[in-house]
């Protein structure tokens, strides 16, 4: 199948499971994609290709998980996430070669889902940023116009996902950190609820504000990331208890959108606000 890394979440796990693509297929379409990609965009600071081929040979040899809703899928994950398989360094050469002892909560829920954490985003660093240019290795661009910015502080998560290099990537929301730089590419960015994912393992910005979230190419995949991610987790106290709903579910029923009508306050187009982007 040559088109793997064109295919939604949704898409993937469903050929997956039937087996019409094996699961170093796709792994290894996603790092073609990378080879490609990569030297124009710089969205990923660390990322291990044989390391994800072992996992997904073992994968294969074993066969789809049922139980498991991202069985094979490879993700991305912003670096202010910790992780044990790859540094976290936040953007920050302070942290260049910090390799966390333990795993934020949603990669432990991600990784008992069946996904293949394949790398980590760049990012302004330590989150200070809006446009992914402030990291400390390199700046991130939009894989739509190398001449603009994918936005921040999440650029390199939107990023990896609007150039194919993942099915989905987690970033973090303080103030628009999700939801800007999915609109510059073009993707789907959503930041979830105060305490709905936990925030265990989550290098804070703004600790009472931080909110980790999908980036996903349509609502249906950021649905599912939602659906594995969230929950309350008793190492943080701030995460909220309550059921988690059925994303999946609720977004089939859900009402038409064509007739609803989206208000902006009028304040948002008073001063300094380009015309191009006033008459959008």
């Amino acid at each position: 199948m040559n088109n793997i890394t064109d295919k939604s979440l949704l898409e993937i796990t469903k050929l997956l499971a039937e087996k019409q693509v094996s699961v170093q297929e796709t792994v290894q379409a996603c790092f073609n994609q990378v080879e490609k990609t990569e030297p124009q965009i710089n969205a990923l600071i660390n990322y291990d290709l044989d390391f994800c081929l072992d996992q997904a040979k073992k994968m294969d040899e074993s066969g789809p998980a049922p139980d498991k809703p991202l069985w094979g899928v490879p993700v991305t994950i912003k670096d202010v996430i910790c992780t044990r398989d790859f540094p976290t360094t936040c953007g920050s050469k302070y942290l260049e070669n910090y390799k966390p002892c333990y795993e934020a909560t949603l990669v432990e829920k991600l990784k008992n889902a069946g996904a293949i954490i394949m790398g980590k985003n760049n990012m302004d660093e330590f989150a200070m940023g809006s446009s992914t240019e402030n990291s400390a290795f390199k700046t991130t661009r939009n894989p739509w116009d190398l001449k603009r910015v994918p936005g921040g502080s999440s650029g390199g998560s939107a990023a990896s996902v609007a150039a194919g290099q993942c099915f989905a990537s987690i970033g973090t929301d303080t103030g628009g950190s999700i939801r800007q730089p999915a609109s510059f590419c073009g993707i789907t960015g959503l930041k979830p609820t105060y305490g709905r994912i936990s925030r265990f393992g989550l290098v804070a910005y703004g600790s009472s504000l931080d909110q980790p979230g999908p980036l996903t190419r349509n609502v249906g995949d950021s649905a599912l990331i939602m659906s594995v991610i969230s929950g309350h987790d008793q190492r943080d106290s701030t995460s909220d208890p309550r059921e988690v709903p059925d994303y999946m579910t609720e977004l089939e029923n859900s009402k038409d959108l064509k007739k609803m009508r989206i208000g902006l306050p009028s304040q948002f187009f008073q001063g300094g606000l380009s015309s191009e982007t006033s008459n959008c």
